[in-house]
């Protein structure tokens, strides 16, 4: 049985007492029930080291929203995989949308991260999906294809019981448009099925696979309850305590 995982992904908000104030609502929040599911909190690289002594003591892990492919050098900017794990960060987002469309990042460089990641001892949050384009012109299966074998180049089947799997279709992704229950549970088990393909059936039937896009607590159970679905990466619904809280109780 595969658990759910919810991990929250704060983008670029909240200062270190905004970090410290939403971290003490989620525990509090927590204390009036028993979650269902592992949860990932995911701030700014400003604020980790913030949030990793709120969080000492809890079940909560921490993740970052990315991270780049060398250990040390002139990469000004840029942040490394020891850099995390000294703040204890367990987690971290790679191929995140945002970072293909803004920063440019390719296919080749995600998976110089996800190496990089996995030779650290990080489990990466593997971050996959269409634009609204590619949907409208069905190309959705081919393009998640593309992205998750490229993405997980050299990548041994052993290993990816340390890697999450995140479908968030671009177009949906703080549009407030959500993929229905059918559409994601669609690609999520395509997913599994090309696992299977790439690795075998033990990994395909063993790996997360959460979807992203628009999770909010008016969605959320419909979406977790599709076979498929083990989890979610919430963005702006993360930002607010009672409503990441909702999003939990939803497991």
């Amino acid at each position: 049985m595969r658990k759910k995982v919810i991990a929250g992904n704060w983008k670029m908000h909240n200062n270190v007492q905004e970090t410290k104030d939403l971290i003490n609502g989620i525990k509090e929040g927590l204390k009036e029930f028993k979650p269902n599911c592992e949860i990932i909190v995911c701030p700014t690289f400003t604020n980790l080291l913030t949030a990793a002594n709120e969080l000492a003591g809890t079940e909560i892990k921490l993740g970052a929203q990315n991270m780049f492919y060398e250990d040390k050098g002139a990469f000004t900017g840029e942040i490394s995989a020891d850099m995390l794990k000294s703040v204890c960060a367990e987690y971290v987002i790679l191929g995140h949308s945002e970072r293909r469309t803004i920063f440019g990042e390719t296919d080749e460089i995600i998976n110089k991260k996800i190496l990089k990641a996995l030779e650290k001892g990080l489990k990466p949050i593997f971050c996959i999906g269409e634009t609204l384009e590619e949907r409208e012109k069905n190309l959705t299966f081919n393009v998640v294809k593309n992205q998750i074998v490229n993405g997980l180049k050299n990548v041994s089947a052993d290993n990816m019981k340390n890697i999450i799997i995140a479908y968030e279709p671009v177009w949906a992704i703080g549009t407030g448009k959500t993929a229905t229950k059918e559409q994601a549970q669609e690609v999520h088990a395509f997913i599994r099925e090309l696992l299977k393909e790439i690795y075998n059936s033990e990994v395909a039937e063993n790996v997360i696979i959460q979807y992203g896009g628009s999770v909010k607590p008016e969605n959320a159970a419909e979406l977790l309850s599709q076979p498929d679905i083990d989890g979610a990466l919430v963005g702006g619904a993360c930002l607010k305590a009672d409503s990441f809280l909702s999003i939990i109780k939803a497991c």
